[in-house]
């Protein structure tokens, strides 16, 4: 056996230890397999597809907002509050890159006071990787560990990037936006487009002056925007009826997020907005209850099913193109390095789209053969 085929070896039950190990509920091997998965380590992409078939059960929940809303101190208390009812939780707190080692900028910074010590409370702060949206591929693939693990909650707080925080939708099926008083500019930020992604707006630090107008703001932001949607594909919010929230009942204390259509199709989702004291719990609670009445509409009018679909679409797309990116990375290398094809290029020895063309037709022959 060759040095490569031991290492392959070595790397396939490393895997299989790890799944293993998560599957048995081992804190230990989850914290090892999440490490393995951000690292991008060799047989991460076949350690997800292992814990794929057992994923699918949890409540994902995206937190985000601008920076200083109390994304962390919520995310707290959301946690304790989940473990006060039974409910095991997963966090995924995606903070800033560093610009010199990609690594979380705010990584061992303490953010979950409340649940320290309890081992049904996984956290875990990741680096965004300089990825718009403030996401990268790496914490949905945690997201799909923590899944399997066997968490009923899994909530994933992005770091605060304005409108590019929209990439959160693709992994969490409820997605809350914070706002906090006197941030007017916040407010104007959601106008630009995160309003959008919102399934719940959160008010939070309500106990301090000027909780009243950035309430009011949303509010009209949301009639608006269910105005403007009237018989249309209102994308994120899907359209369905409420029924039978996450945790069977029915959810009749926030019905009315549930607006009747005027044209007589079925009902959407109307974003609710709320107010919370992340430091004292104040508000928690309903907004739990608005998250499980969410995941109800979700699931009763089938857009949880079509918004999964889309999101494994886009997923696989991701995926295809970056590992054609490295084959096409490779072939440039193999042909002497970007710099001298461009400089082939300068010297009208060649232009780029033929070595565009040189480069893409080895990989297009392999498989167009492959196809027979």
């Amino acid at each position: 056996m060759g040095e490569d085929d031991a290492h392959g070896d070595e790397v396939h039950a490393k895997i299989a230890d790890l799944v293993d190990g998560i599957l048995a509920g081992e804190q230990r091997a989850l914290a090892r397999a999440i490490t393995h998965i951000e690292n991008r380590s060799p047989g991460h992409r076949t350690l997800i597809s292992r814990l794929h078939e057992h994923a699918g059960s949890a409540a994902v929940i995206g937190v985000t907002g601008a920076p200083g809303a109390g994304k962390s101190t919520l995310v707290d208390k959301l946690a304790a509050t989940y473990r006060e009812r039974g409910d095991t939780v997963g966090v995924v707190a995606v903070d800033p890159s560093s610009p010199y080692t990609g690594g979380a900028v705010l990584g061992d910074r303490i953010r979950m006071g409340s649940n320290v010590g309890d081992m049904e409370v996984f956290f875990r702060s990741m680096s965004a990787r300089g990825r718009l949206g403030g996401l990268s591929t790496a914490t949905a693939d945690t997201v799909t560990a923590l899944d399997a693990f066997g968490k009923d909650v899994v909530i994933i707080e992005t770091v605060g990037a304005g409108q590019n925080e929209v990439d959160i939708v693709r992994t969490a099926p409820t997605v809350a936006v914070l706002v906090q008083p006197g941030s007017g500019d916040d407010v104007q930020t959601l106008k630009a487009g995160i309003l959008e992604i919102g399934d719940v707006f959160v008010v939070n630090k309500a106990d301090t002056d000027g909780v009243e107008r950035p309430v009011a703001e949303l509010e009209e932001m949301v009639h608006r925007r269910q105005g403007a949607t009237v018989g249309l594909d209102v994308g994120h919010h899907g359209s369905g009826a409420l029924g039978m929230n996450a945790h069977g009942t029915d959810g009749a204390d926030v019905r009315e997020e549930v607006a009747d259509d005027p044209t007589g199709e079925a009902p959407s989702w109307t974003p609710k907005v709320l107010r919370t004291v992340g430091t004292t719990g104040e508000g928690v609670a309903e907004l739990i209850e608005t998250f499980d009445a969410h995941t109800g509409y979700l699931r009763d009018s089938g857009a949880l099913a079509e918004r999964t679909h889309r999101r494994y679409a886009e997923e696989i797309r991701t995926l295809v193109r970056a590992d054609l990116g490295a084959l096409a990375t490779d072939e440039i290398e193999r042909r002497g390095g970007i710099d001298e094809l461009a400089e082939r290029v300068r010297k009208r020895e060649t232009d780029p789209y033929t070595v565009a063309n040189e480069i893409v037709d080895p990989i297009a022959r392999c498989i167009e053969r492959d196809n027979g």
